[in-house]
């Protein structure tokens, strides 16, 4: 077994040789690596070799990715791979191929080297290292041919840094403490769902419940006292044997989006769920309370108001809510009466700002902005404000062969105006966003103009003046609109929250944790709004991200993040929890 004191030792010429099969027949990126040691890690090796391959020229990048195979292709049948691509084939079982499969890559490699002119690379021992089923390999396989050529090349560097990233874990016995369970709960959890074909996982519905329940039991497993709140929030206490012990608060939200992903805010709830683990079968405690809480709402999808688990915590849960619908008309209080919660306790539940020491929130990025910079985690800087509001709009439906242009009162094309003049406003100022994510034509039909129209609006950034600037110009301008085309409007405001800046104690600390971690600490902006938002109402908060893959794509079956970014993001939070300063 090869170990990194040996290839910290040895001469270049072994250290390149012991090396060869991390990067497919590329021995010049351990061979200009190796003036860097010693590494202090593995951490610290990896980053290395990455760092030579994306300081490589176009040419060495295009070559690399020429150096591997195509997969299920000819060198794979006629027996012609390294030992290392072989292992990674047949771990998503590609040499297990129908008839059916096997021609489906065969033109799949056709179409792609035609259209690229290199191989699809693909890490097929995928985010957990235990490999892809042969119909996701295909299905990415189909999906990044649309890719553009200049995204192609950046994704096929990424994909060969995480091939390598699991070749050195196997050659130096690497194993992973916290990543492999983390990924394992996440998959758990996904498989509770409102609908069959993807993972939603409502506020109050038999399958938010029941990932409750789990949550709940994990928790005490891991050694912590735990019980599920009036609101739904599912709160685990790992209590300090000091006297009078103030409490660090960390968690996330474990409700999701329509179709969405299987970390966005669970991550935040399982990962720091093994570490707890970690130090109670240690016998180790913390000279504070961690409190980990499992936030039951925070997306807003099915009574159309955010962040009620976290108000709850803040004392600034809206008691009004409790009265509003969804879709089948079912009330807030209804379903939480459902559920056997005493909505009455909602209140009790907030918590004493002057027993909180702060705090922090591990969140998959939801961008792509660590992910270009080949970065496993981020010290968050601020959470970007966020303005939503419903928009109706009322024209009159007539017919479409009969009406001349000049007389309609078109809702529809109203509403596509102003989806423009969104994208318009928010096209040029920095971490200033806006999206019309929700459109909707009523009873539509193909053959008479649009008499209403509904749509939602959001409007984000870093800065509130400059929210609020754009969301003065944005509904000017849709009242702008409507007056002109004739059509009456009606706005519903759902969320004005402030941005919400991160305190810089808590940040030094995440960002020397992450340097002990030997990763480079690097700052960044969240334009997506968490739980810590409104937590900020009541103590200091911080936030550390994790690297999402698939371009940084999240609220998305493609969501995805790998273990070992999993792990090294629990060593960090564990390490900050070690060494937290007051």
């Amino acid at each position: 077994m090869t170990t990194l004191p040996e290839l910290n030792s040895c001469d270049s010429a072994t250290f390149v040789e012991r090396l060869r099969g991390i990067y497919e027949h590329s021995p010049w990126i351990p061979e200009r690596a190796a003036a860097q040691r010693p590494f202090a890690s593995v951490t610290a090796l990896k980053l290395a070799l990455q760092a030579v391959v994306s300081a490589a020229t176009l040419d060495e990048q295009l070559g690399l990715i020429r150096a591997h195979p195509e997969l299920a292709g000819k060198a794979a049948v006629a027996g012609q791979l390294t030992a290392e691509s072989t292992s990674e084939q047949a771990k998503s079982g590609l040499h297990l191929c129908s008839a059916e499969e096997f021609a489906a890559l065969h033109q799949l490699n056709a179409d792609y080297n035609a259209k690229f002119g290199f191989p699809f690379i693909l890490a097929v021992k995928g985010p957990t290292g235990q490999g892809l089923t042969r119909q996701a390999v295909i299905a990415a396989f189909s999906r990044r041919l649309k890719n553009r050529r200049a995204d192609e090349i950046a994704e096929c560097i990424r994909q060969i840094k995480r091939i390598a990233e699991i070749r050195l874990n196997d050659l130096l016995a690497v194993q992973l403490e916290f990543g492999p369970a983390i990924m394992q709960w996440s998959e758990t959890l996904a498989a509770w769902s409102d609908d069959e074909d993807g993972l939603t996982c409502a506020y109050m519905t038999p399958a938010h419940r029941q990932t409750a329940a789990q949550l709940l039991d994990w928790m005490r497993e891991a050694g912590m006292d735990a019980h599920i709140d009036a609101v739904g929030n599912v709160v685990g206490v790992y209590r300090s044997a000091a006297p009078d012990a103030k409490t660090l608060m960390t968690g996330s939200h474990y409700d999701t989006v329509r179709n969405g992903g299987k970390y966005d805010g669970r991550l935040g709830i399982l990962l720091p769920i093994a570490i707890v683990r970690h130090l109670h079968q240690r016998g180790e405690q913390l000279p504070f309370n961690l409190e980990v809480v499992g936030f039951a709402e925070e997306e807003g999808v099915r009574f159309k108001s955010t962040f009620l688990g976290s108000t709850a915590i803040t004392g600034h849960f809206d008691l009004s809510l409790l009265d509003q619908t969804d879709a089948d008309g079912i009330s807030m209080r209804d379903a939480l009466l459902a559920a056997g919660h005493d909505v009455a306790r909602i209140p009790a539940i907030a918590r004493n700002p002057a027993d909180l020491l702060g705090f922090v929130e591990v969140h998959i990025e939801q961008g792509p902005v660590l992910l270009e910079r080949d970065l496993p985690l981020g010290v968050v800087t601020a959470i970007a404000g966020s303005s939503r509001y419903l928009v109706e709009l009322t024209g009159l439906a007539s017919h479409a062969g009969t009406t001349p242009m000049h007389m309609r009162k078109d809702a529809a094309a109203a509403a596509a105006e102003i989806v423009l003049l969104v994208e318009q406003r928010c096209a040029h100022t920095a971490s200033l966003v806006g999206t019309v994510g929700q459109l909707q034509v009523p009873g539509g039909s193909v053959n008479v103009i649009p008499g209403a129209c509904k749509l939602s609006l959001d409007i984000r950034a870093a800065d509130d003046a400059v929210r609020q600037a754009a969301v003065k110009d944005v509904l000017d301008g849709i009242a702008a609109i409507c007056s002109r085309r004739q059509i009456e409007f009606n706005l519903q405001q759902i969320v004005d929250a402030s941005a919400a800046p991160c305190a810089p104690r808590l940040m030094e600390q995440f960002g020397d944790a992450i340097e002990r971690a030997d990763v480079p600490r690097f700052d960044l902006l969240s334009g997506a709004g968490h739980d810590a938002m409104a937590m900020a109402a009541i103590t200091d908060v911080a936030m550390l991200f994790t690297r999402c893959g698939n371009g940084g794509i999240s609220h998305n079956p493609l969501e995805t993040m790998t273990a070992d970014d999993a792990d090294i993001a629990a060593r960090v939070l564990l390490d900050f929890l070690r060494a937290f300063k007051v």
